[in-house]
């Protein structure tokens, strides 16, 4: 009974999404989506979910300085930069990589940049997650991931990526959406929206376990919470928090 619900509910948020599934079928979305519509999304949607977690981010990252190195410095690489969401939570000279494998959000980057003129931008790399090879092993001290391990093509291929550029004692910080309780009607809703979610916001998948990639993953320590975030009528409310040491 269940799990015809849920058929019927896809089918009918389907239909009302044909426009773009059609477009999709066309080749039309996927380029429009990547250019124009997800890079506007995104810095639209960070304000709103940059205000709901401030708190939550402010107290994870409150110990950034103390993976600084040896010389004093504290070198960040940021796995999906987006449009720079996390600057303002960055200690002052902390020395900044950004990577995304979308290059569209430059904009909205920039304007972040010259908003944290705190922090020491080093380069911007297109880049994928599972593929950082122009970041030389051990060459960071905190790796930063937050809302992108949902839409990664391998989130253990990206966790793997995170150790590696890792020096040892080096920390990775995440703050990431996931999969509902399976006895809640989150995640009734959370399976009602799978599809058609991906297709609108660039592969964003909803029904991931992305704790337990973390678990199983080779870092020495791991600090990890559940927590939900007030996103009313959203399907992304359930939420993990922490960071992991290498």
């Amino acid at each position: 009974m269940m799990e015809a619900s849920i058929l019927f509910c896809r089918a009918c948020l389907m239909l009302l999404a044909m426009p773009i599934y059609l477009l999709s079928f066309l080749g039309i979305w996927q380029p429009f989506c990547k250019k124009i519509f997800f890079p506007f999304f995104i810095e639209h949607f960070s304000e709103i979910h940059g205000k709901k977690t401030k708190k939550q981010k402010q107290e994870l990252f409150r110990n950034l300085p103390d993976f600084r190195s040896t010389s004093g410095e504290l070198k960040l690489l940021e796995i999906g930069t987006g449009c720079g969401a996390n600057f303002q939570f960055y200690p002052p000279g902390c020395r900044v990589t950004c990577t995304d494998v979308n290059p569209n959000f430059q904009q909205g980057l920039s304007r972040s940049m010259n908003k944290n003129q705190h922090l020491h931008y080093e380069r911007f790399l297109v880049a994928a997650g599972e593929d950082l090879r122009e970041v030389p092993s051990g060459s960071v001290d905190v790796v930063v991931c937050t809302l992108v391990l949902c839409s990664v093509h391998d989130v253990n291929g990206t966790l793997k990526e995170a150790l590696r550029v890792l020096r040892p004692g080096g920390a990775f910080y995440f703050l990431e959406h996931v999969v509902a309780d399976r006895s809640s009607w989150k995640y009734f809703w959370q399976q009602i929206c799978y599809p058609t979610w991906k297709l609108v916001f660039d592969g964003c998948c909803l029904t991931r376990e992305i704790w337990k990639n973390l678990e199983q993953a080779n870092f020495s320590e791991l600090n990890l919470h559940h927590l939900s975030i007030a996103l009313p009528w959203t399907p992304i409310q359930p939420h993990i928090v922490g960071y992991a040491v290498k």
